[in-house]
C-alpha cells in the first residue's frame, strides 16, 4: 500500500494537536509565552487584537505595483548567488516569529503560537501553531523547521551560517515541537534571531541544489504565492485565499493586496519616469535634488500624487564613502584620516543638498546609542580598557568632531593637516601630484557609483582630493555590477548607506567582525578586522538589559570611529514616499517608517481627497524657514475670500497655483502665505 506523504504529516499534526499542547513546566523551566522580548518585556499583551500601526479593517483587494532599481536572476533571497526579489521573504516565506516595528526588538507568535527560553537564554523551544500550512495545503511540521536550520547553516548566506552553527543541539519531542539547545553560547539574541529564521518545506526544497540560482517559484506558507515571472523584469505575487494565517492579530490589517507586482528598472531616470506616467504606485526617494525638484509634473499639479514625509523613531540612515582596507592604498590609517579631512561636507550640502542634511561621525546617529560627541561613561572605558591603546582619546572623551567649513569649497586647515598626516604616511608631492616616497607611484583610486547622486557627490570630492594632489576617477556602473562588485570586494571605494535598528546584535558580525572580512557576501566592505570590534558586539550580546546593552554599543561606535573604515557623508533624518493616491495607509506610522504591508488600495466610489503635495518652490532668496516649510511637504498657496484650499479637504476645491520660479523674491504679504 502507497502512503501519501502528505496525509501522513496531517496525521502527526492532528495527533500533535489533539496531545497536551504544552510540555509540563518543572523546576527551572521557563513559562512559555506568545512573546519574546530582547530587553525587557513585551509591549503587547498576550490577548491584544492587531499591531498599533495597522488599520484592522483595511479593506482586501486590488493590485499594488512595486518599482524596484536593478534586476533579478533568482527567487532564493537565502544564497549569495545570483539576485533574489528582497520580499520573497515575509510576503512567501514566513519565520516561526514576527517582529513588531513599533519595538526595538520584539517578536510575536506567528508560525509558532508559543516560545519558550530561560533566563539565561540557554535554549529556545517554539512550539508550532497546528493550523499552519505551507501554500500546497502541507502542514508545517517541527521536522521542517529543523531542515531549514540545518540547509541554511550549511548552504545559505554567510550571517546565517554564522547565526545557525551556534547551535549545540536540536530536539524534536513531538511532531510540533522544536527546542534549540544554545548552552555555552553566551548570546542571549540568538533565541529571537532563531525565531527570525525562514522555514523552508523539506518536501519541496533540494537541500543538494540549494545553492544553485532558480527562478522555479518556492514553496511557503506566507501571505503570497509567486504567480507569474518574468525573467529580469517582474515578478507577479498573489495573495494565497486559503493563507492559514490571515486572522492570527500579527497579521491583522497586514497584506491587503490580492496581487503585488514587482517591477524592475536597470536605470534610476527610467524608473522615475515609469512613476510619473502612474506604470507604478510608489517610489521611495534618496535624491534630494530630484524630490526638492523633479516632482512638477501634471498629476501633481492636480493632486493625483501624494508625497509622505516621514520621520522614524531608529537611528537615521547615513551614506558613507567605505574605504577597502584591503587594498593597500587604504592599509594605513593616516591616509584614511587625511582623505576624512579633504571631504568638504559643508560645500556639498549648500550646494547640491540646499543645507538640508546633516551629519555624525559614528555609526548609529540620532539616537541613544550614537557615542558622537559623547563622553564615555564608566561602563564604556571598563569595556575599551583593554584596547586603550589603539583609540583616539578625543573620540574617547567625546571632544572628536568632523571637519568643517564655511561652505566656500576652500578649506585651507584641512587640506594643510590632510598633507601633514600623507606625508606621515609616505606621500609627497611632486608639482601638483601626491606620489609615494618609495616607488614614486602617483596616489590614485578609483570611486565606484551607481545613481546619479551618488556620481555628483563623488565627482564633487574629486574636486577636494585634486587640492591635494591625489588623482582619483569615478566610475559609474549598473546597479546589477555594481551589486556583484560590491559583494566580492572588487572596489577601492563605493558609496554605501548604513541602516541600524535600536536592537544591534548578530548582524554587526555581519557588517564589522573580523570573521565576515573575507566572506564574500558579508556587509564587512571595508575589510575591518579589529579584535576590539569584535570583543565589544560580543558584549552587546551578552547584555542583559538596556543599562548594559546601550554602553556596549556606544564603545562599538567609540571603535569603528577610531578606526576611520569610511567618510561619514551626510545622515537622512526623514523618509521620503511618493505615490498615487488610489494607494492609501494607516494614520499610524510605525516607528521603523513606511511599511506597504499596511497599505491597501482605495476602494471604488470612495471620495478622493486632496494630495497633500508640495505646489511650490521658494524663490531663490525666500527665508531657510519657509524653504523647509515647503521641503517637508507643505505648500504655498493664495488664499481667497471666496474659497480657502485646505489639505485635506474633500471635493472639487480649487488648487493652489504655483509660485513661478524668480530670481527676485516676491513680497510677503498677506497675499502670499506658506501654509
Amino acid at each position: 500500500m502507497r502512503i501519501n506523504p502528505c496525509a501522513l504529516r496531517a496525521c502527526f499534526a492532528i495527533a500533535a494537536a489533539a496531545a497536551s499542547p504544552f510540555l509540563p513546566v518543572g523546576p527551572g523551566r521557563a513559562e512559555e509565552s506568545h512573546a519574546i522580548a530582547m530587553h525587557g518585556r513585551p509591549a503587547l499583551p498576550a490577548d491584544f487584537s492587531h499591531l498599533p500601526y495597522v488599520n484592522p479593517d483595511a479593506p482586501k483587494g486590488g493590485r499594488l505595483v512595486w518599482g524596484l532599481p536593478g534586476t533579478f536572476d533568482s527567487l532564493n533571497p537565502f544564497i549569495v548567488k545570483g539576485l533574489a526579489p528582497p520580499q520573497i521573504r515575509g510576503y512567501v516565506i514566513e519565520s516561526l516569529l514576527s517582529r513588531s516595528n513599533d519595538e526595538a526588538f520584539t517578536l510575536y507568535a506567528g508560525l509558532a503560537r508559543s516560545v519558550e527560553s530561560d533566563d539565561e537564554r540557554q535554549y529556545v523551544t517554539f512550539r508550532i501553531d497546528p493550523r499552519a500550512r505551507f501554500s500546497d495545503g502541507t502542514p508545517v511540521l517541527a521536522d521542517d523547521v529543523r531542515f531549514s536550520w540545518e540547509v541554511l547553516r550549511d548552504h545559505g548566506r554567510p550571517n546565517y551560517r554564522q547565526y545557525y552553527a551556534k547551535v549545540a543541539g536540536v530536539e524534536i519531542p513531538d511532531p510540533l515541537t522544536i527546542r534549540f539547545d544554545l548552552a555555552g553560547v553566551g548570546d542571549r539574541e540568538l533565541p529571537l534571531i532563531l525565531g527570525l529564521m525562514p522555514i523552508l518545506p523539506r518536501h519541496a526544497t533540494d537541500a543538494d541544489r540549494f545553492e544553485e540560482t532558480s527562478l522555479r517559484p518556492p514553496v511557503g506558507s506566507g501571505p503570497y504565492r509567486v504567480s507569474a515571472v518574468n525573467p529580469g523584469a517582474s515578478v507577479t505575487l498573489s495573495r494565497n485565499p486559503d493563507y492559514w494565517g490571515r486572522d492570527l492579530p500579527v497579521n491583522r490589517g497586514l497584506y491587503n493586496f490580492d496581487e503585488i507586482r514587482l517591477d524592475f528598472y536597470r536605470e534610476a531616470n527610467s524608473q522615475f519616469e515609469a512613476f510619473r506616467r502612474g506604470l507604478h504606485d510608489f517610489r521611495v526617494e534618496h535624491e534630494p535634488l530630484r524630490w526638492h525638484d523633479g516632482y512638477d509634473f501634471p498629476a501633481m499639479r492636480r493632486g493625483e500624487i501624494v508625497r509622505d514625509v516621514i520621520r522614524p523613531g531608529v537611528p537615521q540612515p547615513a551614506e558613507f564613502l567605505v574605504f577597502n582596507t584591503r587594498r593597500a592604498v587604504f592599509a594605513d590609517i593616516r591616509v584614511r584620516q587625511a582623505l576624512t579631512l579633504l571631504f568638504d561636507f559643508d560645500w556639498i550640502n549648500r550646494n547640491y543638498f540646499f543645507g538640508y542634511y546633516s551629519r555624525a561621525g559614528g555609526y548609529f546617529p540620532g539616537s541613544e546609542l550614537s557615542a558622537y560627541g559623547r563622553d564615555a561613561d564608566s561602563r564604556e572605558r571598563e569595556l575599551l580598557e583593554p584596547f586603550r591603546g589603539h583609540l583616539r582619546s578625543d573620540i574617547i572623551d567625546g571632544s572628536y568632531r568632523l571637519p568643517s567649513s564655511d561652505g566656500s569649497g576652500q578649506n585651507r586647515a584641512a587640506l594643510a593637516a590632510a598633507l601633514k598626516l600623507l606625508a606621515e604616511a609616505g606621500y609627497d608631492l611632486e608639482d601638483t601630484v601626491l606620489c609615494n616616497r618609495s616607488t614614486k607611484r602617483p596616489f590614485t583610486f578609483e570611486i565606484l557609483v551607481t545613481t546619479r547622486d551618488q556620481e555628483r557627490v563623488a565627482l564633487a570630492y574629486l574636486r577636494d582630493l585634486k587640492r591635494a594632489g591625489i588623482v582619483a576617477r569615478v566610475r559609474n556602473v549598473d546597479p546589477v555590477q555594481y551589486d556583484q562588485r560590491r559583494i566580492n570586494f572588487d572596489f577601492d571605494m563605493i558609496e554605501n548607506r548604513g541602516d541600524q535598528s535600536l536592537s544591534p546584535g548578530n548582524e554587526q558580525f555581519f557588517y564589522w567582525g573580523s570573521a565576515a572580512a573575507d566572506a564574500k557576501g558579508t556587509r564587512n566592505y571595508m575589510g575591518a578586522r579589529d579584535p576590539a570590534v569584535d570583543a565589544m558586539i560580543n558584549a552587546l550580546l551578552a547584555a542583559r538589559d538596556r543599562t548594559s546593552f546601550v554602553p556596549a554599543v556606544r564603545a562599538l561606535d567609540r571603535v569603528l570611529m577610531s578606526g576611520f573604515y569610511a567618510i561619514p557623508l551626510y545622515n537622512v533624518p526623514e523618509q521620503w514616499i511618493a505615490r498615487w493616491n488610489r494607494i492609501k495607509h494607516p494614520a499610524t506610522t510605525a516607528l521603523t517608517g513606511y511599511l506597504p504591508e499596511t497599505w491597501w488600495a482605495r476602494q471604488p466610489g470612495e471620495p478622493v481627497k486632496w494630495a497633500r503635495t508640495l505646489h511650490c518652490r521658494p524663490s531663490t532668496c525666500c527665508s531657510r524657514a519657509r524653504w523647509r516649510s515647503s521641503l517637508s511637504g507643505l505648500h504655498c498657496a493664495i488664499p481667497s475670500t471666496r474659497s480657502r484650499w485646505q489639505d485635506g479637504r474633500q471635493g472639487s476645491s480649487p488648487m493652489p497655483r504655483p509660485i513661478a520660479r524668480s530670481r527676485r523674491c516676491p513680497p510677503i504679504s498677506s497675499n502670499w502665505a506658506c501654509r
